[in-house]
């Protein structure tokens, strides 16, 4: 950290802890100074304007900027552009690889123009979590997790030795070995500090712990007060180099939090109650921030929860004050004392505490005594359920999906047993979301105890599994004695990771497999995760669930997505009387006694003081030290990316996009998972051929997540998922188009060789939300090797939109409630973008002609969504991280 030099509004100040002395940027000393009124901005705004005092400099950030913060009281709205600068960042595996993949090639891109590779460095703190690479590939026996972690260090071996000689290679750069946890809950119990600390020119600065990652989720620390959120790979790349995140100060809304939740509901039922309510109010591209007398009653894990969801209300973060909690949570999870005094003399001084006396630029309420037991599904994590209604809604979800009259039954091949539309074959208890949580794991353990004791079973067809986001989880399930009912279950420990939520979830049986295809079963999948995508989970379940961990053990016990979990009888049990879900939730207070009794700071302490050494596997794998990686030609896992071949001194500037073709039109909600699957690779599909010429098996495929590091495979793999519709190619699912002028229909990355060929240019036209979901950079990186110019769609998601741009894609977005359908879109049509090649401002009007095959000709306004002068620049690049890359050579 190298603070600016200069300090317009003299707030550098001394602050002294336990009898040391700190600097700082006071916000008291900054109002007192000519910012009036910034004691009542919101918490979240506070730590921006903090960060722009700490580095103003009259270059990247100035006093007009620091002055809008201010300004932002007025109208609590702003159109003003800030260079933000977060502390640190923080990456997992999929993003991890690619990121470091790009470092590596930008290194001998510096080399080439004969100037030091070694400039290449990350600048601020970045912490790599291996978390995204187990699968399910063995579940419900004791010994799943030792031949997960065995499978999965054979798969990806290349990967992780590339990722050990990136840890020695370059500067600041930690990385977390596989096994240990998920990055978010990694985060939550031990990377953060709340308050950071760093030394320049001998003193000692405190400052807000702020971040960005490389996944979505990176949203769940500010439950513990860390304002961070998710940003694309390319974009944290450029943060890893100094290069600041450029933002629009945003709007903030103030979610109240009265009350408390009643007896028989969880966390889960809380967000997804919160999920649903913003979603409706429209937060996109929004901060949002709890306060009111609610939080009291609200665990700092309560809060994380709430916050891991913010990509799924829509919101940039769901941020929480500083409290005795916070405190509170900070000890029990093993920091040290020093930290925690550190935290509140800091979060009091700056006004950063708990307060009501707050300005927002909007209010929504909730009265938390209201929260009923919820699940969500069958497609988004918005599609709230209450369980009372859970029965009848699938009924009705199911008819409308499938035009079915009845559910078609299916004998699955050498059991005594068949299965239907509706059968639940995953049950999942995964993700960070639900596992940081204590409470919800701890009531799962007491469900599965009191369904053993009295008799009840899985139903056979359910594959189950449990996924905890870190090793102080199973200490605690088995101090209290749980672990041996879930196992009892089939509920074993199938590794530490993101699994199920992920599309980890590993293979099906393959008479399970044979018996869903005979009838084309609309089979079901339940998980305590925070994604439920089309096609996301596994390729042979259309429909996904995300509910509690005690109820996906209960759905377990169930089997099907009809039984009504508050009136349907599980059965007899030993005592020849119908069992009820009643009869096996726990109490609050039995949960609560549990959990007294079964965790404590010492299991913090003892899991993370050897948190980077990892399994013996990562120990055992050997790096040669370099500066410069030695590419294996051969590999199918890591290549050099292409990005920074043949990179001219100068920018290329504005360039024509003239009768561009569609390469797909697709409908509103289009995900990055349907951009960039993360999931299973088809046999049958491009990438299979690309494979068939390497000579590897479909068993050793892995996932696309996993392959991230080759561009090859993540070219043909985008918009290559099993559920996306391209309206050009009618009656098609998954990643088919139509040729034209041939009107031939083939793959998509077959189309895209027959175009370049031929040298046409290609645009991909969206509906509403385009690009919703993940911050997967690949969705962009992808378009862009395709040879996609610009996207047009009705609205973009925040990351995504980003990221077109970080990739030098053309961001535009229809207006005057102009879209495909009215535009008359099949697919024939030239596109041309008018006059680009003579230049653009950020948010111009910009004009698009639309020639038809019937030889009429349209002209139509869209407005041009890059959005600051930073992002202008970055396009005029050909991408964000050949902005950087020139201006360090």
């Amino acid at each position: 950290m190298k603070p600016g030099n200069k300090n317009s509004y003299k707030s550098l100040s001394d602050l002294e802890v336990n009898g040391k002395n700190y600097k700082y940027y006071s916000l008291k000393k900054a109002e007192l100074n000519g910012l009036e009124g910034v004691s009542k901005l919101p918490k979240s705004l506070k730590v921006l304007l903090e960060n722009l005092l700490r580095y103003e400099d009259e270059i990247s950030v100035n006093k007009k900027q620091i002055e809008a913060v201010k300004n932002w009281l007025d109208t609590k709205k702003s159109k003003t552009e800030i260079a933000y600068r977060p502390a640190r960042v923080l990456l997992q595996d999929y993003t991890g690889i690619p990121a470091v993949a790009d470092l590596a090639a930008m290194r001998e891109a510096v080399k080439e123009k004969n100037k030091d590779p070694n400039t290449i460095n990350p600048l601020s703190a970045v912490d790599l979590v291996i978390d995204h690479s187990v699968q399910v590939d063995q579940s419900a026996q004791k010994d799943s997790f030792e031949k997960n972690v065995d499978i999965e260090f054979k798969r990806n071996g290349e990967r992780y030795s590339f990722l050990k000689w990136g840890q020695s290679a370059f500067n600041n750069f930690r990385i977390v070995p596989p096994g240990t946890g998920i990055c978010h809950q990694v985060n939550l119990e031990y990377l953060s500090k709340v308050v950071w600390s760093e030394e320049y020119k001998g003193e000692k600065y405190l400052f807000p712990d702020t971040l960005v990652g490389t996944d979505s989720h990176t949203t769940m620390v500010n439950g513990l007060s860390v304002l961070g959120w998710g940003v694309g790979g390319i974009e944290a790349e450029a943060g890893m180099l100094g290069q600041p995140i450029s933002m629009l100060i945003p709007e903030v809304i103030g979610f109240e939090v009265t009350k408390k939740m009643p007896e028989g509901t969880t966390a889960t039922d809380l967000v997804l109650t919160v999920v649903k309510m913003l979603r409706d109010k429209g937060v996109v591209g929004k901060f949002v921030e709890f306060y009111g007398d609610g939080l009291k009653n609200l665990t700092l894990a309560d809060r994380a929860t709430i916050a891991n969801m913010a990509p799924e209300y829509g919101a940039t973060c769901g941020f929480f004050p500083i409290d005795e909690e916070t405190l509170k949570y900070l000890e029990f999870s093993g920091r040290d004392k020093e930290t925690v005094a550190i935290v509140e003399k800091y979060a009091k001084e700056q006004g950063l505490w708990a307060s009501d006396e707050i300005e927002f630029t909007d209010k929504i309420s909730l009265d938390m005594s209201t929260v009923v037991p919820t699940i969500s599904g069958p497609k988004r994590p918005q599609d709230k359920v209450l369980l009372t209604d859970a029965s009848s809604n699938f009924k009705k979800v199911f008819k409308e999906a499938t035009d079915k009259n009845g559910y078609k039954i299916s004998k699955v091949k050498d059991t005594d047993y068949e299965i239907k539309d509706g059968s639940i074959l995953i049950a999942a208890i995964t993700s960070c979301t639900n596992t940081s949580n204590p409470n919800v794991l701890i009531g799962a353990g007491l469900l599965a105890k009191k369904a053993v004791e009295l008799g009840l079973n899985v139903k056979p067809w359910v594959k189950t599994s449990l996924a905890p986001g870190s090793k102080v989880v199973t200490d605690y399930l088995e101090k209290a004695g749980l672990n041996t009912y879930l196992d009892q279950l089939g509920f074993n420990l199938v590794g530490y990771g993101c699994t199920t939520c992920i599309g980890n979830s590993g293979p099906l049986a393959e008479n399970i497999v044979d018996a869903i295809q005979k009838e084309n079963l609309y089979a079901v999948s339940v998980l305590s995760g925070n994604r439920n995508f089309e096609g996301r989970i596994s390729p042979h379940i259309k429909a996904n669930y995300l509910a509690s961990p005690p109820l996906v053990i209960a759905y377990a016990l169930a089997g099907h997505m009809e039984f009504d979990l508050i009136n349907d009888s599980f059965g007899e049990g030993k005592n020849g009387k119908d069992i009820f879900l009643k009869d096996i939730w726990p109490s609050n207070k039995e949960i609560e006694d549990t959990l007294k009794i079964s965790l404590n700071a010492d299991m913090f302490v003892k899991r993370y003081s050897n948190v980077s050494e990892g399994p013996k596997q990562w120990q055992e794998i050997k790096t040669e030290k370099s500066s410069i990686y030695n590419w294996d030609e051969n590999s199918t896992y890591v290549k050099k990316p292409p990005f920074f071949e043949n990179l001219s001194d100068d920018p290329e500037g504005f360039k024509e996009i003239k009768n561009a073709r569609p390469l797909l039109i697709l409908g509103d909600m289009v995900t990055t998972d349907h951009i960039s699957p993360a999931g299973n690779i088809q046999k049958d599909s491009p990438t299979g051929e690309y494979f068939m010429n390497y000579q590897i098996l479909p068993k050793d495929y892995n996932s696309y997540g996993s392959r991230r590091g080759n561009h090859e495979v993540m070219m043909r793999g985008t918009f290559a998922n099993i559920r996306i519709k391209n309206e050009m190619a009618p009656g098609t699912e998954g990643g088919f188009t139509k040729l034209y002028p041939e009107e031939k229909v083939m793959s998509v990355y077959d189309a895209v060789v027959e175009y370049k060929k031929r040298g046409t240019d290609l645009v991909v036209i969206g509906g509403k939300e385009y690009g919703t979901g993940s911050s997967r950079d690949w969705a962009a990186k992808g378009t862009k090797l395709l040879g996609v110019k610009v996207v047009i769609a009705e609205s973009f998601e925040r990351i995504h939109r980003s990221n077109l741009i970080g990739m030098g894609i053309l961001p535009l977005q229809f207006t005057e409630n102009m879209n495909r359908k009215n535009l008359n879109f099949l697919g024939s049509e030239l596109i041309s973008v008018v006059d680009i090649e003579k230049g653009i401002n950020p948010s111009d009007k910009v004009k698009v002609e639309i020639k038809y095959a019937s030889g009429d000709v349209k002209i139509i306004d869209t407005l041009c969504r890059i959005d600051t002068k930073n992002e202008l620049e970055y396009y005029k690049n050909g991408g964000i991280l050949q902005y950087v890359l020139r201006n360090m050579i």
